[in-house]
């Protein structure tokens, strides 16, 4: 026994050195200045593979229980050049790190994900990409996305009502834009129904935000369907990169003297943000975030669009509408616009596990007020949500992610009635989203990285004007290659789509060739394919509306008694059908996918270490396009056997008007795949670091009409919209110990917009110039900043779209806590 028990104690003696071989790595990080950076992403590379951690509020950080061997120390955060140690770890001492100074970084150095769905330098990106940084939204005026996004190169942006924003790449953005995809960590928040994004539905504050990385052009090849034009990816902070609690509140009023409000004082608007952020331990942190807004409506244009010659077709003319009136009225005629309340409501657990992380999160976003429609504008009421739960795994380049997004809405047109009840035509939507998704990305060799992954997802549909709707299943997957030389980085990659409302799967290929003739600059020429896949919406609309129809021109061709009965529009109704409907008992052609062939020759480049310079020349070639057209008359016109709902004549004299070319059409709208248009473009940018708290930019977009090319199925001209050709954004921004705020100017050419209603609501928007700006004041320690915010400063009547309200000045103050 004795010999047992010494036997025991000689292995524990020999054990302990073995197990006193562990050691930590611990050290600080600063910037130039020498003062501590907290929230910087620190990685350590070694035999054990990979951990992460996040700088504490004194820049310091550490690595427990490290084997002996050799180690790379990394640290990332927005704003600084990466940074990188070597350290040996020996013996079971511990190493400490010499001080890691941050410098400032190029724009072009920053790491973005959006492009390979994998980190990557901005330089070396298969894709021209847009940043909007954590600097830029400290200081910005922004009150919406859309004001954040516009002075962006390519970006066209067009705001309609105090919440109805859209937003797309390189094209001319319309109503109900479905061509952008947008992102919050990972998770698509579009509507699945239709395509469209409702910004108000992003749960997060703008003070949570890491980054927002913009993708102009397409990206279908990573993305899939609806990156048709691009990708917004919104890129939170972790709980550990912004640790503490921080409390906003603004305020403040904007100028109505304009158009149905002139004379009625100023209009109001004021807002709520917090967030609480903290890591209790090594393994646990947590952020919960909320938020509201709050925002009277703003002006609408009162009077007639100007009618003027349409500018596709000299022998036409369009405009001449009157506005509809801004107040209580006749169903038709009058509305009472709306502002708009948006709260919000999110919170995300992370837990560090073996290298890896689990993120948990959830929350739910409102809205109500004016959404503008192809038929007129929708009243988003009260209570309108969607709510969201996530989780996502992520070790190294391996991430799973799956999410659900569930919205339940409610809107009455305020234009057109239901002819069935002669109440508002009403659009109640509830849709369930299911989406798994698993990607990964591996070294071949020394010169080759491997990505792949794919998704599946399920749409549940419930919608008043699509009551025939199918849920969907859609899947896809998708492989790229990236092939590293010496100067030159190729990627090759695609993605297949296999969509439950279309035949055959859809290919979206990608091939790119990045060519760095020094290490600061790239040439970038690449091809992409991007898809949009119909929407339940185009497939299965099923709707009947009430056109005033001018029957007057029949009174020549009347008796005398029968005259007085067409001297006022007869309230004709008229069918509207998604291409899955038959019209009549004639079924339509299937819709297939809307499909863009994307050629772009870019160049990035960084001079002396703090100018960054962007050029892009781009070719996107759109077939197939999902419009909402008006059919013929006589395609499914009224019979003297099925006469219109109270004609007010004789029904044979529906079969007189017949054989003289005249017909009543009983469906007047479907959606049509519409033949090919080039469009083409020039973009120029420049961002500037002047000091180590300034920074400044410039950019400017050409947009050429877009052409018709010719086909056997020729794009109608009289369906075009016309973007703005020209658009310039100068500004800059600046963010010291105790000052901060920006000033921006954006400029937008005119354009022509053809996508509410008919032709008589057709027409132009002036040329305008947007001045925003914003100063703050920091007091002790940066702990509370107080700011006020002024758009559109010099006060002009701005109207971003023909149908759209009217923008006026607005002044907003904001206070900042942080503790």
């Amino acid at each position: 026994m004795f010999r047992s028990l010494y036997a025991l104690a000689l292995v524990c003696a020999l054990a302990a050195p073995v197990a006193a071989q562990t050691a930590s790595v611990s050290g600080t990080i600063t910037d130039q200045s020498g003062a501590a950076v907290p929230g910087a992403t620190v990685t350590l590379a070694g035999p054990g593979g990979t951990a992460s951690t996040t700088s504490g509020s004194r820049g310091d950080y550490s690595f427990p229980n490290l084997a002996n061997g050799a180690y790379r120390v990394t640290v990332t955060l927005s704003g600084f050049a990466p940074a990188t140690r070597d350290v040996v770890v020996g013996g079971g001492s511990n190493v400490d790190v010499p001080v890691i100074s941050l410098g400032l970084a190029n724009l072009s150095d920053t790491i973005v994900v959006s492009a390979t769905k994998t980190d990557a330098a901005l330089i070396d990106a298969p894709a021209t990409i847009s940043l909007v940084t954590s600097e830029v939204l400290a200081s910005t005026p922004a009150q919406n996305y859309g004001d954040l996004l516009r002075s962006l190169p390519g970006v066209n942006v067009i705001q309609l009502s105090a919440r109805d924003v859209n937003v797309t790449n390189r094209q001319g953005t319309s109503t109900l834009s479905n061509s952008q995809l947008v992102l919050l960590d990972d998770r698509s928040i579009y509507l699945d129904f239709f395509g469209l994004v409702l910004w108000d539905f992003l749960p997060a504050n703008m003070s949570d935000i890491k980054q927002i990385e913009v993708i102009r052009g397409p990206a279908s090849a990573v993305w899939g369907a609806n990156a048709l034009t691009g990708v917004v990816n919104v890129i939170t902070k972790s709980p550990r990169q912004a640790p503490g609690t921080t409390v906003s509140l603004s305020g403040g009023f904007f100028d109505r003297d304009a158009g149905s409000t002139a004379g009625k004082g100023v209009g109001k608007l004021f807002g709520a943000n917090a967030t609480v952020a903290r890591a209790p331990s090594a393994v646990w942190s947590y952020r919960v975030s909320a938020g509201y807004f709050n925002s009277d409506p703003l002006p609408r244009p009162t009077g007639r669009i100007p009618l003027i010659q349409d500018p596709r077709d000299p022998t036409a003319t369009v405009g001449g509408a009157a506005y509809p009136s801004d107040g209580p009225g006749a169903l038709g005629s009058a509305f009472q616009n709306e502002g708009t309340s948006q709260p919000k409501f999110d919170a995300r657990v992370d837990q560090e596990i073996k290298g890896g992380r689990i993120t948990y999160q959830g929350g739910v976003a409102g809205t109500s007020g004016i959404i503008h429609t192809g038929i007129g504008p929708f009243n988003i009421q009260p209570g309108s949500v969607m709510g969201y739960a996530k989780v996502n795994y992520r070790k190294d380049a391996l991430k799973v992610n799956v999410f659900t997004n569930l919205t339940d809405a409610k809107a009455p047109n305020l234009l057109l009635p239901d002819p069935l009840t002669g109440q508002p035509l009403q659009l109640n939507f509830s849709t369930q989203t299911y989406d798994v998704e698993v990607g990964d990305a591996f070294r071949v060799g020394t010169r080759q990285v491997f990505s792949v992954g794919g998704n599946a997802r399920r749409n549940n549909f419930a919608i008043t004007i699509a009551p025939n709707a199918e849920n969907r299943t859609e899947l896809g997957a998708y492989a790229q290659d990236e092939i590293f030389l010496d100067k030159v980085r190729f990627t090759i990659g695609g993605r297949v789509d296999k969509f439950g409302n279309l035949n055959d799967p859809v290919f979206s290929p990608r091939l790119a060739a990045v060519f760095k003739p020094a290490t600061n600059h790239s040439v970038r020429v690449s091809f992409n394919r991007a898809f949009r896949s119909p929407s339940v919406i185009n497939n299965f609309l099923d709707i009947s509306i009430v056109n005033p129809t001018d029957l007057s021109r029949l009174a020549p061709l009347l008796p005398a008694p029968l005259q007085p009965l067409v001297a006022r529009p007869f309230p004709l109704v008229v069918k509207a059908v998604g291409s899955r409907l038959p019209i009549g008992t004639t079924p339509q052609q299937e819709l297939t996918e809307e499909s863009v062939n994307a050629y772009e020759v870019a160049y990035t480049g960084s001079l002396g270490g703090r100018t960054t310079v962007g050029a892009a020349f781009y070719v996107n070639d759109h077939d197939n396009n999902i419009n909402f057209v008006q059919l013929a008359n006589n395609v499914d016109s009224y019979t003297a056997v099925n006469p219109p709902p109270g004609w007010p004549l004789p029904p044979a004299i529906l079969a007189l008007l017949a054989q003289q070319g005249i017909f009543l059409p009983r469906t007047a709208f479907t959606y049509l795949n519409l033949g090919p248009v080039r469009e083409k473009g020039v973009e120029l940018s420049l961002d500037q670091r002047l000091t180590n708290f300034v920074s400044a930019f410039a950019n400017y977009s050409w947009q050429a009409k877009p052409s018709v090319i010719d086909s056997a199925n020729p794009f109608p001209t009289q369906e075009l919209a016309l973007p703005p050709t020209n658009r310039f954004n100068v500004g800059f921004n600046f963010d010291t110990d105790r000052l901060l705020g920006s000033a921006t100017v954006n400029y937008s050419d005119k354009a022509f917009w053809a996508d509410v209603l008919s032709s008589p609501y057709h027409g132009f928007t002036d040329a305008y110039t947007l001045v925003n700006g914003s100063f703050g004041v920091k007091f002790p320690k940066a702990k509370v900043t107080a700011l006020v915010k002024v758009n559109n400063l010099l006060n002009k009547d701005i109207q971003q779209h023909v149908f759209g309200d009217i923008i006026k000045r607005s002044v907003v103050g904001e206070l900042r806590l942080e503790y």
